[in-house]
């Protein structure tokens, strides 16, 4: 038996030469094609071929796909188009109950379960107020109905319109909605509103005044004009104190064709009203 080959030895030259075999036909193959794509390790089980060919053609379901030059892999966490949590759009079509202001954005500053909602749709006062002209809306913008909700904490309402309280200080705050006939149109609409409360940022000192504008923007046509009210005893000057907390405020929101006026009663300061108002934006 000596001078016999070792043992295995002779299954070890064929997997030698199939081995070249295979180089030789894969360098062929990316000569035609301009790819060369090496055939997995001898050693390699069905399963794990399979897992490769997925890794060189794209990732797998629950596998992550490795970085490519000139393109991005999603990370956890981040948006993609097509995904739940791409970018915001704004809103098209009508204009209903679920697109307004649920008591729960008012938590933890005051207590949800005390507020009561009211809902009507029409015509009516809306929350510009005797400094700017108190109109309808349909008389500021000639437009059809509207939403209307009010959020209080009293059972009791005003015998004119449902969603007022009885007595001002029940009142959390009111919302009018509704949806205009073109994006463009809802800008509009929007950009008139906003200027309707302007005039209330300058008030003789003593009269409660609103403060400097506030813009959230989750998209370009999805925006949001806020502004805080200051009391008559802050007001000194004629407009609204620098570096003071407001006690509520207007907001003026538009997503996509829907547009609306959020006017916040609740003493709320610079980051609630901000929540608050991003809460209204991103349900309108």
């Amino acid at each position: 038996m000596k001078g016999g080959p070792a043992a295995g030895g002779g299954h070890a030259v064929v997997r030698f030469r199939s081995a070249v075999a295979a180089l030789v036909a894969a360098a062929a193959l990316g000569l035609a094609t301009g790819r060369f794509v090496l055939p997995p390790p001898p050693a390699t089980t069905p399963h794990q071929a399979a897992r490769s060919g997925a890794a060189a053609g794209g990732a797998s379901q629950g596998a992550s796909a490795p970085a490519t030059p000139g393109g991005s892999v999603p990370t956890p966490g981040s948006s993609t188009a097509g995904s739940g949590s791409a970018s915001p759009t704004g809103e098209s079509g009508p204009v209903t109950t679920a697109n307004l202001l649920a008591p729960l954005a008012f938590g933890p500053d005051i207590d949800i379960g005390r507020i009561r909602v009211t809902d009507r749709y029409g015509d009516g006062l809306y929350a510009n107020s005797a400094c700017s002209g108190e109109k309808t809306l349909g008389q500021t913008l000639g437009g059809p109905g509207a939403h209307y909700r009010g959020l209080m904490t009293s059972p009791r309402t005003d015998p004119s319109d449902p969603t007022l309280a009885a007595e001002r200080v029940a009142q959390v705050a009111r919302e009018v909605a509704a949806e205009a006939q073109s994006s463009s149109l809802a800008q509009n609409f929007a950009e008139r509103l906003l200027l309707e409360q302007v005039p209330c940022q300058e008030a003789p000192p003593g009269h409660w005044v609103y403060g400097r504008t506030t813009t959230v923007r989750f998209a370009p046509d999805v925006t949001a004009s806020w502004m805080g009210t200051y009391q008559g005893l802050l007001n000194t000057t004629g407009r609204a104190p620098e570096g003071k907390e407001p006690c509520g405020g207007i907001a003026v929101l538009r997503s996509g064709s829907h547009y609306g006026v959020l006017e916040v009663d609740a003493c709320l300061g610079t980051a609630a009203m901000d929540r608050v108002v991003r809460t209204a934006l991103s349900q309108l």
